[in-house]
């Protein structure tokens, strides 16, 4: 049986600079700089960096560059200090009263400092947890949660908003991740949506609204493009990835048909922007200067009584390679269906755990998984939509792949 290394907890700490905490569990090494918003600056899948970080700010170990301080800020949307990664924030964003989140910047939950501990839970795991002070503007406290286990290219991420204010608050949370975007027309993001309802809304238009196509039933996606703003996905069904350098990271979270949305329903959102050479006036002269993919998932708007609190939970995965996203698993993600020479097809599985690739029903050996890299697969178009599952090597058990994806029309 293999033997999976437990992930470690190391902190960078010295005189003077912000602490860096980072968990690595031999496959993913996630960094973290708690002082700046209790952000997630770093995901490093065996030696490759998959989340977009600003270098003008900071170097790859997350220590502020010469000159730079990290420390609380507010302003317009032009003197933001974009550190990149992965945050959280309070939805709806506006101006327009206290109903909506005026930011960023903003001094306590985009770049105040959280606080910070870690532990390790009952199976092996690695969890940090990291804490905002009380936000008088949003009547909020965030907390952010994060987990790491033995032998997998993901993470669980557990985030509670907790009404520290005296007065009722109406608030969704809303996760944010930053991904450096590859040249226009390759790559993109798939959204998974309700195939009887596809539709999407344009939010934040900067130089227009991304273009998006349908690529299959209950998929979108949405290339890499030159433009600055956001589509809202309403009937989300809740998965979604991005590709681009080489790697494909994918989000899972669960929805609730029945909740109310912020932005028109979205329960997923994707921004996009590209640099640009003058400011935009109605975007608070917001200024791009690269190219970012914005992933992000909604919770349901909820009304809360002073000390009542809110939570949204989802897994974040990362896998090598940048085909097109079919369908997110918990063991992996699958990509493009090609008919083989044989008369039967290839398939592609993206694995997240390492272990054995079975037929769920008889237990039919399709191939071995390694976590964090594809599988390319040979199989009888007989077998297309049939259950599978990897047996997972180091507990054994099996952890649900999903169906062998169909071939889509000629």
């Amino acid at each position: 049986m293999t033997v999976a290394v437990l992930p470690a907890v190391e902190v960078d700490q010295e005189p003077g600079r912000p602490a860096v905490v980072w968990l690595d569990n031999g496959i993913l090494r996630l960094g973290f700089l708690p002082a700046a918003g209790g952000r997630l600056l770093s995901v490093v899948l065996r030696g490759q960096e998959t989340l977009w970080r600003n270098s003008a700010l900071l170097d790859a170990a997350l220590h502020p560059v010469s000159g730079q301080r990290i420390e609380p800020h507010d302003g317009p949307m032009s003197a933001w200090s974009n550190y990149g990664g992965d945050k959280t924030w309070p939805a709806p964003q506006g101006w327009s009263g206290p109903g909506e989140w005026a930011g960023p910047p903003d001094p306590v939950l985009d770049s105040g400092p959280y606080r910070w501990e870690t532990r390790r839970d009952p199976s092996g795991a690695a969890v940090i947890t990291l804490t905002s002070a009380d936000d008088p503007r949003s009547g909020l406290r965030i907390e952010r949660e994060f987990t790491v286990s033995p032998g997998e290219s993901a993470y669980r991420v557990r985030l509670v908003a907790t009404n520290t204010g005296a007065e009722p608050v109406r608030w969704a949370l809303w996760n944010v991740t930053q991904r450096a975007a590859g040249d226009p027309g390759g790559g993109g993001v798939w959204v998974g949506v309700d195939p009887a309802d596809p539709r999407t809304v344009e939010l934040a238009v900067g130089t227009g609204a991304p273009t998006y196509d349908l690529a299959g039933a209950g998929v979108i996606a949405v290339p890499h493009q030159d433009v600055v703003g956001k589509l809202g996905f309403p009937t989300a069904s809740g998965w979604l990835a991005h590709a681009a350098g080489g790697s494909t990271t994918t989000q899972v979270v669960e929805v609730d048909p029945a909740g109310e949305y912020p932005d028109e329903g979205s329960r997923v959102e994707v921004w996009m922007e590209y640099p640009l050479d003058h400011p935009l006036p109605h975007l608070d002269d917001l200024q791009p200067s690269s190219r970012i993919v914005e992933v992000e998932v909604l919770g349901p708007l909820v009304d809360l009584a002073p000390g009542e609190a809110t939570e949204l939970t989802f897994r974040c995965a990362t896998a090598r390679g940048e085909s097109p996203v079919r369908a997110v698993a918990e063991a992996g993600h699958w990509s493009a269906v090609t008919p083989h020479g044989t008369g039967g097809v290839t398939a592609s599985f993206h694995a997240y755990v390492d272990g054995v690739l079975l037929l769920a029903d008889d237990e039919q050996i399709l191939g071995e998984t390694r976590a964090g890299e594809p599988t390319e697969l040979v199989v009888s178009r007989a077998l297309l939509g049939r259950p599978v599952v990897v047996r997972e090597h180091v507990t054994a058990r099996n952890v649900p792949a999903g169906r062998l994806p169909q071939e889509e029309p000629a």
